[in-house]
């Protein structure tokens, strides 16, 4: 790390610009092939390979969200927020092995269609609905701002001309393209992002230990020792947030696996793979790079937080280290301040490595976006009788206007502080609901389409109650009590409605269903260990 070098050195403009041709060049390339059928456009013509998938699912997944938000919480929290990734990690698993291959065997386009054929039209519009609204109002504007936030610290650019520019880079090929384009940009996004947040954390950290990388570590271990807990104590100010034990055992459960089994921008990469097998094994390559994103992410901002409680630290970095200074109320400033140090050439990298977080997740949202709408709520309600031409391009038109509208929200959501958290905990009002039906629906045979409209409306006053009670709980923890609640309303209901029968939408699980390959198995066990490793030493 060097003294302030406010803005990218012509190095810098050059990597970036490469990386900005590249990405649209392979995006519009990739686009000619299967565009005008609906199969092409939403799906990628079913053609994806296992490592394809894998590294699409990370490239949607690791936003602004991660590299600003939970940098920002690393700086504040520690490394306790790293449970949203190593849990996931064993959540893929989870998901790879019960939950895909009955999604697969329904030949479904999208999670609402799902909904459909275990239960009935009405709930799945209701659903389809509450997407729309959550992907618009929450994810696509809260990575927009951002991004933007990234842009304006790095560069000083203005917020709002950081978040228009950043949604017409993703406009460029993902709304031309559809699935194929953004999953083979991400393909190389995946790559850019892992190359560049490691490049990040070597510096941040070498500069912590005067130019040796392991030194770095022990100093950072040593300077700041709460940063480094897994498992937070009642009396630490962010208990609330990541309350101890309950993570392991409660809340963040709900919350992965509704994110990796039933969000449609992220399983959607899945229905595209040219198997059942492939998309397994692409689930499990992305468990092991989710094991990593915690050090592209978190210790960064763990290392923000070190050299900004240290004089002599601060005194090397320059009179310019006050600039856009994080702290305990600023926390998502964490990354795009740490990157203002980099030496030139790493910078452009660096900056590179963000947009490609942030543009690959715009994109991917907007491709679920399209399709939801075009394929439940247009094809279903406007016009049925519509052509593989008509319906791609209403899924264009459909991720315009819901990008117009994100891009207006999204300065809107300037006054909050740490957005990881904003994200997790807005999300959390429909997830346990949601969750809720789709487990029941998938396993549990008496569940009737009545109980299941009754228990996911019923479920959001139920959030909200929990979360404004003077009851002073943490939203995992409200998660996981909705989840409960939801569960005890649908299965109450169900046997009231249904008597002693299986209901006739009933999902027929079979054993070959189940059935992994040996190379899954041993993938999945050593994810499995891995995490378990993580935790004993950070416990």
């Amino acid at each position: 790390m060097d003294t302030l070098n406010h803005g990218l050195g012509t190095i810098d403009y050059v990597i970036f610009g490469i990386y900005v041709l590249v990405i649209i060049s392979v995006g519009l390339a990739v686009s000619r092939k299967n565009k005008q059928s609906t199969e092409g456009y939403f799906l990628a013509g079913k053609s994806l390979p296992w490592w394809a998938v894998g590294a699409s699912l990370i490239a949607a997944n690791i936003s602004a969200e991660q590299f600003i938000g939970m940098s920002g919480s690393g700086f504040v929290i520690g490394l306790g927020i790293a449970s949203y990734e190593w849990m996931a990690a064993i959540t893929l698993i989870i998901v790879a092995k019960f939950f895909l291959p009955v999604f697969i065997d329904k030949g479904i386009y999208t999670i609402p269609e799902f909904v459909e054929k275990r239960y009935n039209s009405t709930l799945k519009t209701i659903l389809a609905i509450f997407w729309l609204c959550l992907y618009i109002f929450v994810n696509l504007s809260s990575v927009l701002y951002l991004g933007g936030l990234a842009l304006e610290t790095i560069l000083g650019i203005p917020m709002m001309y950081s978040i228009i520019g950043l949604a017409l880079f993703a406009l460029v090929y993902s709304v031309y393209g559809g699935l194929s384009a953004v999953v083979w940009t991400d393909v190389i996004q995946v790559a850019v992002l892992v190359v560049g947040g490691f490049a990040t954390t070597y510096i941040a950290v070498s500069f912590i230990g005067d130019d040796s990388f392991f030194a770095g570590l022990g100093n950072l271990i040593e300077a700041s020792p709460d940063h480094f807990k897994m498992i937070l104590d009642k009396d630490n100010p962010q208990f609330m947030n990541l309350p101890g034990i309950a993570v392991l055992i409660g809340g963040l459960w709900i919350a992965n696996l509704y994110y990796w089994g039933f969000n449609q921008y992220i399983i959607q990469r899945t229905f595209a793979a040219k198997s059942v097998n492939e998309a397994q094994k692409g689930l499990v390559f992305a468990a092991y790079l989710k094991l990593i994103i915690p050090f592209l992410v978190v210790i960064p901002g763990i290392a923000a937080y070190v050299i900004t409680q240290d004089p002599e630290m601060m005194a090397k970095l320059g009179a310019g280290a006050s600039n856009f200074l994080p702290s305990l109320d600023h926390a998502d400033r964490a990354y795009p301040w740490l990157t203002q140090f980099l030496p030139m050439g790493v910078k452009g990298l660096v900056f590179a490595a963000l947009a490609a977080a942030i543009v690959s997740s715009l994109a991917s949202m907007l491709n679920s976006t399209a399709t939801i709408f075009t394929m439940d709520i247009y094809k279903e309600y406007i016009n049925k009788q519509a052509s593989d031409i008509r319906l791609v391009n209403v899924g264009r038109i459909t991720a315009i206007i819901a990008l117009i509208i994100a891009v207006f929200m999204a300065p809107m959501l300037g006054a909050i502080d740490q957005a990881f958290q904003f994200i997790q905990e807005y999300t959390g009002l429909v997830s346990p609901g949601i969750l809720a039906v789709f487990m029941l629906g998938l396993f549990y045979k008496k569940t009737t389409t009545k109980a299941a409209s009754i228990g996911v409306i019923a479920s959001i006053p139920i959030a909200l109650l929990l979360k404004f009670l003077p009851l002073d709980l943490p939203f995992l923890d409200q998660m996981l009590y909705t989840f409960i609640l939801t569960i005890a309303i649908i299965v109450l209901v169900s046997l009231d409605t249904s008597e002693n029968d299986d209901d006739p939408k009933a999902i027929v699980l079979t054993n070959k269903m189940f059935i992994t390959s040996a190379g899954f198995k041993i993938g999945a066990y050593i994810v499995c260990i891995i995490t378990a490793v993580l935790y004993a030493l950070f416990w």
